[in-house]
């Protein structure tokens, strides 16, 4: 074949492929944008009454939602885009306590006094100054060594100081309230508790998401992060974990494409609600949570543009 046939030949078959590879194209996020909810329980009928009741619950919302729900007591498990990976914005937080505790353990000592105030803060009212600088203590190297203890493989901690831009997926936050809720070689009994308790202190105005419509039987731990960026909106996200009424469970909501904040807390929440319906029955006389109708995160720091 001589150059100029082989150049006929070539645009001939450019010409043939290039429809073919936008129609591709163009169905892919079509086809991509509608994974379904996927439920397993050992407790009969209860998987396709979450998967039917949680996508109801998102049925016509705009957010694009990735969810992990884990239930010891009747080993339940749902996921939804559980491999997605989101912007943390201040749901890192709880990663970054985890390290030091991790960290402290493995050096034989307790917290400092101002470790102790500067994890409280963080937690308890979402302190970004207290977060950075306990960021800036541990170091990405620790930060990462606890990562991989942790088995959360797909966690990459932001960088530049960027906590806030960590990225996560729903796997592995599950992989983290599991250690936080039961015992594990990672955190010791003592950090646990510690996590939960600062969790289970988290300022009102704060306690949004994953907690509403929890019944007043079971306790609430709860950590919640927001960022608006210039792609994607508004990131939303909820990290819960409940025990009582011999139930032990645990959710992640990661969300984002929201066009406010209030939308996607008002997302998390429907699923929330659910969720917690279907895991612990009620009686008509059981109080249900009702989270702030004000719902107040602290602003995480993103890069110019970001």
């Amino acid at each position: 074949m001589n150059h100029r046939t082989w150049r006929r030949t070539s645009a001939l078959a450019a010409a043939l492929l290039i429809p073919a590879v936008t129609a591709v194209a163009a169905a892919g996020p079509a086809a991509a944008a509608t994974p379904a909810v996927s439920c397993t329980s050992a407790k009969a009928g209860l998987a396709a009454k979450l998967q039917k009741d949680i996508t109801g619950a998102l049925a016509g919302r705009k957010s694009t939602v990735a969810l992990g729900l884990y239930d010891r007591s009747t080993n339940t498990t749902c996921t939804l885009r559980a491999t997605s990976a989101y912007d943390s914005a201040s749901t890192v937080k709880v990663t970054v306590l985890a390290t030091l505790l991790w960290d402290a353990k493995k050096h034989n000592r307790y917290l400092t006094d101002t470790e102790t105030k500067l994890a409280t803060a963080m937690i308890t009212r979402s302190d970004n100054n207290a977060t950075s600088t306990l960021w800036k203590q541990l170091g990405l190297t620790k930060i990462k060594g606890f990562l991989s203890a942790a088995g959360m493989t797909k966690t990459v901690p932001g960088t530049g100081g960027y906590w806030g831009l960590t990225q996560e997926n729903v796997t592995d936050e599950q992989k983290l309230l599991k250690l936080i809720t039961a015992k594990n070689s990672v955190l010791s009994d003592n950090s646990r508790a510690y996590i939960l308790k600062l969790m289970g202190q988290v300022v009102s105005d704060q306690r949004w998401g994953t907690p509403a419509g929890a019944p007043s039987t079971v306790s609430v731990h709860v950590k919640n992060g927001w960022l608006e960026r210039s792609t994607h909106g508004w990131r939303v996200h909820s990290l819960g974990t409940f025990n009582g009424a011999g139930h032990d469970y645990m959710m992640s909501v990661l969300t984002q494409d929201n066009s406010t904040m209030d939308y996607g807390v008002t997302t998390i929440q429907n699923v929330a609600k659910v969720i917690h319906k279907d895991l612990v029955p009620t009686t008509a006389t059981t109080k249900v949570y009702v989270p702030t109708s004000k719902p107040s995160e602290a602003f995480v720091a993103v890069p110019p543009q970001g």
